[in-house]
């Protein structure tokens, strides 16, 4: 089995636990080598409600820019009344980047 395959598979074993509603979007994030990304998704409709990108933050190595991340998609799902959310890590481990995104996100006051 190549490593293509088993991250598909932790992938859907991931989401097969987490769906999001509109009153509780998930919030899933992924990550390149490069850059960091967050979206708050409504599983029901299939839709993306708000989309968050590293690519606007210079400042910082990377873990500090995945955790400005997480701010900001907090920042935005305030502003939208949004409090509680899912968080669905992919088929990533919760350490490094994908941590302090969710660290940002709890600390700009979404609960998870």
């Amino acid at each position: 089995m190549n490593i293509q395959n088993r991250k598909v598979r932790r992938q859907k074993r991931t989401r097969a636990k987490v769906q999001g509603t509109k009153e509780r979007p998930r919030l899933s994030v992924f990550r390149s080598n490069k850059y960091m990304y967050a979206q708050l998704i409504n599983d029901n409709k299939g839709e993306t409600l708000i989309y968050v990108s590293e690519k606007n933050f210079k400042t910082g190595n990377k873990t500090d820019r995945a955790r400005h991340v997480g701010l900001e998609i907090a920042k935005q799902a305030l502003g939208q009344k949004i409090k509680k959310v899912v968080f669905d890590k992919g088929s990533y481990a919760y350490h490094g980047r994908v941590k302090a995104a969710a660290e940002g996100a709890r600390g700009g006051g979404l609960e998870f």
